[in-house]
């Protein structure tokens, strides 16, 4: 616009007022108009032509607390249906939250309004979460928009593993492992930790280029958690983020479930089976799993009746971590549905939050007898040596130890007269 007064003045002094150059002059008008209209179209920030949208924040907030926080709030008999737990353990979560991530907390815009509290972003969070709806249906009722939700979902799982991962998503301690031994023993499986298997999560929004390495035996892109569960419903191990075209083998191949056996960190274990001495744990496994000694797998069509009743009983108490997968896609439906989100990272804080969530609402439940976590029963911490020495054989060693095919085989008989002896007869 800055030439349009040059052009103006050479039309206005020449003697001869020319069509042409008043053609140019609306030609170029019009190009302008144009290239303004499409920066307007463009929505970035405080532009003109930015369209706002007056929510209504502070009557949102006003309504969601007199809804569920309020001391006579008017779906308190809903809470725990509609948030997937109980009042204070979501406070708690809330509180921690905002202490971690000032992004939470209730800010001031430049001319003073209130933007959305924490309530808010949290709940818009939980709804997409628990229900796995897309993020502008939460802002009818928490009044925020959908770029909003996407990135209060987004920092609230981070926060969440923050805050609470290292308590509700950790290898069991000394004192966890002496009350799954015991909960072992009582269900007629001495040394028996947990049962083990895979999910599959749909990633709907996968990259066309990785669609081939992400599809498997489900017939679409999934992404695959192997998670290790006890008869509470605890999970103890979750390993995610592997393609859908690998199996159950191939993740454990890749998987750190037993790192800290190998590594030698792991809390020592004994007990006696039939007369025989064990020195490592296990967990029941379905029948894809390797003939390892830290699995007891069913037996593929038992002959007799002792065999049938192991058979029998393998296969009702492995189905714990079965239930575990139920109950988490039951709570936070997001992991049930497909995934929306583009990043496999974000989906990992997703399926990692759920996780600790999940053991935090057994924990909030009396599910579990014992599962205070003080740092007392926790495991030794591993001084890194970078010298040479015997160690290495030590790793060796039970690396093959686990992976022994005779020691499955005796254990396997073991507890099948274990089972007879004690249930059959």
């Amino acid at each position: 616009m800055d030439r349009y007064p040059d052009i103006l003045e050479d039309i206005l002094h020449s003697d001869e007022n020319s069509d042409d150059e008043w053609d140019m002059l609306l030609a170029e008008t019009k190009r302008e108009e144009e290239s303004r209209s499409k920066r307007r179209n463009k929505h970035r920030g405080s532009v003109p032509g930015h369209r706002i949208i007056r929510r209504g924040r502070v009557e949102g907030h006003e309504r969601l607390y007199h809804d569920y926080f309020a001391p006579n709030c008017v779906y308190d008999a809903f809470f725990r249906r509609r948030f997937r737990m109980g009042r204070p353990l979501f406070l708690r979560i809330v509180n921690g939250v905002e202490q971690y991530d000032p992004y939470f907390v209730q800010k001031t815009d430049a001319i003073g309004n209130l933007g959305l509290s924490s309530l808010q972003k949290v709940t818009a969070a939980f709804r997409i979460l628990t229900y796995g709806t897309p993020a502008d249906s939460v802002d009818e009722y928490v009044r925020i928009g959908e770029s909003t939700a996407i990135e209060s979902l987004r920092r609230f799982v981070q926060a969440v593993i923050a805050v609470f991962g290292d308590e509700y998503l950790r290898p069991p301690n000394n004192n966890d492992i002496a009350r799954l031994l015991a909960i072992g023993e009582q269900r007629g499986f001495p040394g028996m930790l947990g049962s083990i298997d895979c999910m599959h999560w749909k990633w709907k929004n996968c990259p066309t280029a990785w669609q081939g390495m992400y599809t498997g035996h489900c017939h679409e892109p999934t992404i695959i958690l192997e998670a290790v569960a006890s008869q509470d419903l605890w999970i103890w191990h979750a390993f995610f983020g592997l393609p859908g075209s690998l199996n159950d083998i191939n993740v454990l191949e890749r998987s750190p479930v037993f790192a800290t056996l190998t590594e030698g960190r792991a809390p020592p274990i004994n007990y006696r089976i039939n007369g025989h001495d064990y020195t490592m744990g296990y967990y029941l496994a379905d029948g894809i799993y390797p003939n390892w000694s830290t699995f007891v797998k069913t037996i593929p069509c038992p002959q007799g009746l002792k065999r049938k009743h192991f058979a029998a009983a393998q296969e009702s108490i492995r189905k714990d971590v079965e239930r575990a997968f139920g109950v988490l896609q039951a709570r936070f439906a997001i992991v049930r549905g497909p995934a929306r989100f583009w990043d496999e990272e974000t989906l990992a804080y997703i399926m990692k939050a759920c996780i600790i969530m999940h053991n935090m609402i057994i924990e909030d439940e009396g599910a579990t007898n014992d599962n205070d976590f003080d740092g007392s029963g926790e495991n030794p911490i591993v001084q890194v040596s970078h010298v040479h020495t015997p160690e290495f054989v030590d790793f060796i060693q039970t690396h093959h130890q686990i992976r022994s095919n005779a020691s499955h085989s005796q254990l396997q008989s073991d507890l099948i007269e274990h089972l007879w002896q004690r249930y059959g007869q």
